[in-house]
């Protein structure tokens, strides 16, 4: 399995990592009721199957997605990487907030090593710039932890190009951490020209849109969606999208099926069909979640196939 340097690191990691997001459970942007045994499970099954990477944060479950990352990988022979943010922080009511302070930073970083059970962290992202103003101080402090062996490497994620050139004032940024799909594709523009000339590696996340390009998908499937589900309050799942982008994966099963991969697969290797994109970080709350999408790994989308997503999304527009 080739695997891919990261930025200006020393981690060669595999074409997909393993998101820890849904894993999280109950916060203000959960996806319901999680099981943390099968979430454990999905871990070793990525694990198994070659992933060598999982990526998560803090704020998942509010501290919940790295406690479970810890109990996955504990005992381990051979651990993966693991990558985690910093940034969102949280009050006692369970209220998200961004701060981007020094003190906050570094009391965000000690949590996060005492939940993950290590003593380094691989790569410690911010997750988002905000506030603006503080993108310095914030970016500072990474720095900071990084030259004191906390972190191995420090990254960004969300950033655009004007607030990446802000950092890099500072110091040399590792990677980008941004979204990216079939239905989302304003990084393209800009920011994976800009991360490609300045050797930052791109770990996409969302490749698969949050579950909309699976091709299991449906206007019933979403009308089931537990109510602490923050995918029904997103647009890309209400209309008038939402009818579009069933359609969109209708056209990646069909795509898949002459390949023999799923939907999914074909999401997740469109996005990794740019030379400038590392990664893609894909979810999973089951094991078999994870045997749905694992053929993204060596799955390459040939010129035919590309071309054909490319007019099939310009005539539905």
């Amino acid at each position: 399995m080739q695997k891919r340097q990261l930025g200006n690191s020393d981690l060669l990691i595999t074409p997909i990592g393993f998101g820890a997001w849904a894993i999280g459970g109950s916060w203000e942007y959960g996806w319901g009721a999680v099981d943390d045994e099968q979430s454990i499970a999905a871990i070793h099954r990525a694990l198994d199957l070659g992933i060598n990477w999982i990526d998560t944060a803090a704020v998942y479950g509010l501290g919940h997605s790295e406690e479970v990352v810890a109990r996955a990988v504990k005992g381990l022979a051979e651990k993966p990487y693991i990558f985690t943010k910093c940034e969102l922080v949280w009050d006692e009511q369970g209220n998200v907030f961004g701060r981007l302070k020094r003190d906050s930073i570094r009391k965000e970083v000690e949590d996060s090593l005492r939940r993950l059970q290590v003593e380094v962290i691989d790569l410690y992202q911010i997750h988002w710039p905000d506030p603006d103003e503080d993108i310095e101080e914030g970016w500072s402090t990474l720095v900071e932890l990084q030259k004191e062996g906390k972190v191995r490497h420090i990254g960004v994620s969300n950033f655009d190009v004007a607030q990446m050139r802000r950092a890099l004032q500072i110091a040399p940024i590792t990677s980008l951490q941004p979204p990216y799909s079939v239905l989302r594709r304003d990084i393209e523009a800009e920011i994976l020209p800009f991360c490609q000339a300045n050797n930052i590696g791109v770990i996409v996340y969302s490749p698969m849109q949050s579950g909309l390009l699976t091709g299991t998908m449906s206007h019933e499937r979403l009308a089931s969606l537990p109510e602490d589900d923050w995918r029904r309050r997103d647009e890309q799942f209400q209309e008038p999208r939402l009818s579009r982008n069933l359609r969109v994966a209708a056209k990646l099963v069909e795509i898949g099926q002459r390949h023999g991969k799923s939907a999914a697969e074909v999401a997740i290797a469109w996005t990794l069909r740019l030379p400038a994109v590392t990664g893609a970080i894909v979810g999973a709350r089951k094991p078999e979640q994870v045997d749905g999408f694992i053929g993204a790994m060596d799955f390459r989308l040939n010129e035919t196939d590309i071309a054909e997503i490319e007019a099939f999304l310009r005539s539905n527009p």
